[in-house]
């Protein structure tokens, strides 16, 4: 069995009904419709997504991490230009901070069954790179038009300047922030002035365990801006491939802290994993 059918088969035995959907979708001529139908089961009234669309926040309640998951599912779609997207933003406007931000998780949270590292939030929570760095990038990858995207792009710009050392995960979200944005010049001109912080958290030992943050977690896709050497991303895509499992998924690196996440998060990084494949020329998908 070549990796398609290994993933496939995996997805099968393990994945939700959304990942298997979007695998046949984007690898067997499969409806796209069908996803988008399915992904809407997700949204809530408020315009929000919720109802563990991000695994380990199992609450139905709107949270500003499961939008970003289904902003790129969209995307991945080339469906970000719906109404539901603008639901989505309206949503986004209505709990953004002060500072024009989206925040980490929201206090609704503080009720509902999660993973131990969402932490409780303050009742009045400030925005968050992490989270708004990723959904601005994309809306204006697509050329979204929506009143939240002034203020939090002004946001983003501000956060990634206030940034000297960081962390893997603000380092990502800068990445794909710069990466993105419309404003070329002063990504490049950002980006050059952090780089050498971005890799410093980096790891780039394809074997490490762990909480490990490897090259393909920065450039899942290849970047326009100029992060990693080529020779890395080829010995990293090398590793990627032959990590595969017996069963044919991805697992996560991070603890899994009740049954059913393990296998959510297995079909979900799976999909990741064979878009980035895909992505790098590195999957056969004739």
């Amino acid at each position: 069995m070549n990796t398609l059918s290994r993933a496939e088969n995996y997805l099968h035995l393990h994945g939700r009904l959304i990942d298997r959907l979007r695998f046949e979708a984007m690898f067997a001529g499969g409806s796209r419709e069908r996803v988008l139908d399915l992904l809407s089961v997700y949204q809530n009234p408020d315009g929000g997504y919720g109802n563990a669309l991000e695994p380990d926040l199992r609450g139905s309640a709107s949270q500003p991490e499961p939008v970003s998951m289904a902003f790129w599912i969209l995307d991945e779609l080339g469906e970000l230009n719906i109404a539901r997207v603008r639901a989505a933003c309206d949503y986004l406007l209505g709990i953004t901070a002060k500072d024009g931000g989206v925040p980490w998780v929201l206090p609704s949270a503080r009720s509902t069954p999660r993973a131990f590292w969402w932490e409780e939030a303050p009742d009045d929570p400030p925005g968050n790179l992490l989270i708004t760095g990723p959904i601005a990038a994309l809306l204006h990858k697509h050329g979204i038009a929506h009143p939240w995207l002034g203020p939090a792009t002004e946001f983003c710009w501000s956060a990634v300047a206030d940034i000297k050392e960081t962390t893997p995960y603000e380092a990502r979200a800068a990445v794909t922030f710069l990466n993105l944005v419309p404003d070329r010049e002063r990504a490049e001109a950002e980006f050059a002035r952090l780089r050498e912080a971005i890799l410093a958290t980096v790891t780039f030992d394809p074997d490490a365990g762990g909480d490990a943050h490897f090259p393909l977690d920065y450039a899942p896709v290849p970047l326009r801006l100029p992060l990693f050497e080529q020779e890395v991303l080829d010995r990293h895509l090398d590793a990627l491939a032959a990590s595969q499992s017996d069963e044919g998924g991805w697992s996560a690196n991070w603890p899994m802290w009740t049954p059913v996440v393990e296998h959510e998060w297995g079909g979900y990084l799976t999909m990741a994993r064979l878009k980035t494949l895909k992505a790098y020329g590195r999957l056969d998908v004739t």
